[in-house]
């Protein structure tokens, strides 16, 4: 049984092999008259309707969860949990508060059980953002792709993601919030350069592709104003993105803070793929389900 919990779950031909199916054209009935079960711990907009979405377009039947129906680690086991979903779906994706529920839930090894989000990665997302400068740029190895912000859970899924696709990476973060370090290990054990500063503009200068996300991730509302103090510097704004290559693009995994992390002129303007990215979230879940039913033998 394979599963997705996070990006090196995957190998280079594998990822591949994910984003081809990313294809309208590539997708297959392969849920026909079953089900996939969506949990949601957290709430979500693009999560949500392009997991729902995507299931419809494999003929599959989304049923999406709310954390409080099934308290998962409370009222029921994971175990118990996912295995009485395995009755019923040929599917299980969850966006979760703590990323070992989805260990727990992958440990049963009865159905494909994909990360639909947790504290420590973001797969799906990744996958939508790779495709996106694929799509742009039709290749992707031996373009620098610049993060600068939050070291989060997309940042280290990002540098993994890379990592496997040949992106050299430049992360842009402040002390005390940067990557995973295993996740940086692992990316340039795979031959892509992958350089740490605290200084935007140099991350930034020349880079074919600037990234970031909002500086207070849900749950850490209480942190807001740490976090402001810590990230103060590090807006991507016109004058940093003038600093990129000509035609550099600008992506977000939204929701975004105009005025906080990124100006409205960037978001906003020419160099903005965020929308095209976030549409490709629908392909890249429909493809991650695909190729769990499909092409891993699911």
């Amino acid at each position: 049984m394979r599963h997705l919990l996070e990006m090196d779950d995957l190998n280079e031909p594998e990822l591949a092999a994910v984003l081809d199916l990313c294809d309208p054209g590539r997708a297959r009935p392969v849920l026909a008259g079953r089900g996939a079960a969506l949990i949601f711990e957290k709430p979500s907009n693009r999560t949500r309707n392009a997991s729902e979405m995507a299931v419809v377009g494999l003929g599959g039947h989304p049923i999406s969860i709310r954390g409080e129906e099934i308290g998962l680690g409370v009222r029921e086991t994971v175990e118990d949990v996912t295995r009485v979903l395995a009755r019923y779906h040929a599917v299980i994706g969850a966006r979760v508060f703590d990323h070992r529920h989805l260990e727990g839930m992958a440990a049963v090894d009865e159905v494909p059980v994909v990360n639909l989000l947790s504290d420590m990665a973001h797969p799906t997302q990744v996958v939508a953002d790779l495709l996106t400068l694929r799509r742009r740029w039709s290749a992707l190895s031996g373009r620098t792709l610049a993060w600068v912000g939050d070291g989060n859970n997309v940042a280290r899924s990002l540098v993994l993601g890379c990592g496997l696709a040949g992106l050299d990476v430049r992360l842009a973060c402040p002390p005390g919030h940067r990557v995973d370090p295993v996740a940086v290990d692992a990316a340039r054990s795979r031959g892509v350069e992958v350089v740490e500063t605290d200084r935007p503009a140099d991350a930034v200068d020349g880079a074919d592709a600037v990234y970031t996300d909002v500086w207070v991730s849900m749950g850490q509302e209480d942190q807001a104003a740490a976090r402001a103090d810590a990230f103060a510097g590090y807006q991507v704004s016109a004058a940093l993105m003038a600093g990129a290559a000509p035609g550099a693009l600008f992506l977000h995994c939204l929701p975004a803070h105009r005025g906080a992390e990124v100006e409205a002129a960037v978001i906003d303007g020419p160099a903005s793929v965020v929308w095209e990215q976030a549409g490709n979230r629908m392909h890249a879940a429909r493809a991650v389900f695909q190729w769990l039913l499909t092409e891993a033998g699911a």
